[in-house]
């Protein structure tokens, strides 16, 4: 009973597709129509192994104090690049990936019990490191490179003015990523 059922379901299709004019065509394939090509070279610097997966503590941070400065002083780290070879690159820049906070963008957003916080990255000359942005290109020297960063919490505007931040432990976590330009 379902054969005949299938069947006549088959022929039901096909003289529909035959009264609307469709006609079903046979694929077409042409051999070798795409093509692949790339370079492969060498990367131009190793990374440390101590700056593969860094961790930044900011230990004990007073709720007051953010209502009053707004943010923290920088807690620096660093990123160590090694046995660069200037003859493959001669400049890097670094882009941190990451949720940014949506009161503070350019700032990495945090999760946990505590609220009202982002977390910022800046050059030890205080220039701020946007998060999801690379920064200028640095001129490599040849050899070992390192980079000095520092990170710091800095209260967002919202919760400064109703004086709402929420204390309590906070994590939050970003990827670095090196460009060759």
């Amino acid at each position: 009973m379902n054969i005949r059922l299938v069947k006549a379901t088959s022929r039901g299709i096909a003289a529909l597709l035959v009264a609307s004019g469709l006609t079903i065509t046979p694929a077409l394939a042409i051999e070798d129509n795409l093509h692949f090509s790339g370079t492969l070279t060498s990367a131009p610097c190793g990374l440390d192994p101590l700056t593969t997966d860094l961790s930044v503590d900011f230990d004990m941070i007073m709720e007051p104090d953010l209502y009053a400065y707004a943010r923290t002083k920088g807690v620096p780290f660093t990123i160590t690049l090694t046995d660069c070879d200037l003859s493959i690159a001669s400049k890097a820049s670094i882009t941190f990936k990451g949720t940014e906070s949506t009161e503070l963008p350019g700032l990495l957003a945090v999760t946990g019990e505590a609220a009202g916080i982002a977390i910022g990255v800046e050059t030890e000359d205080g220039i701020a490191v946007p998060f999801n942005k690379p920064t200028p290109e640095h001129v490599l020297n040849s050899g070992d490179n390192t980079f000095t960063l520092m990170a710091y919490i800095q209260g967002e505007p919202t919760h400064l003015r109703q004086e709402t931040i929420t204390p309590g432990n906070f994590t939050a976590v970003s990827t670095f990523m090196l460009a060759y330009p």
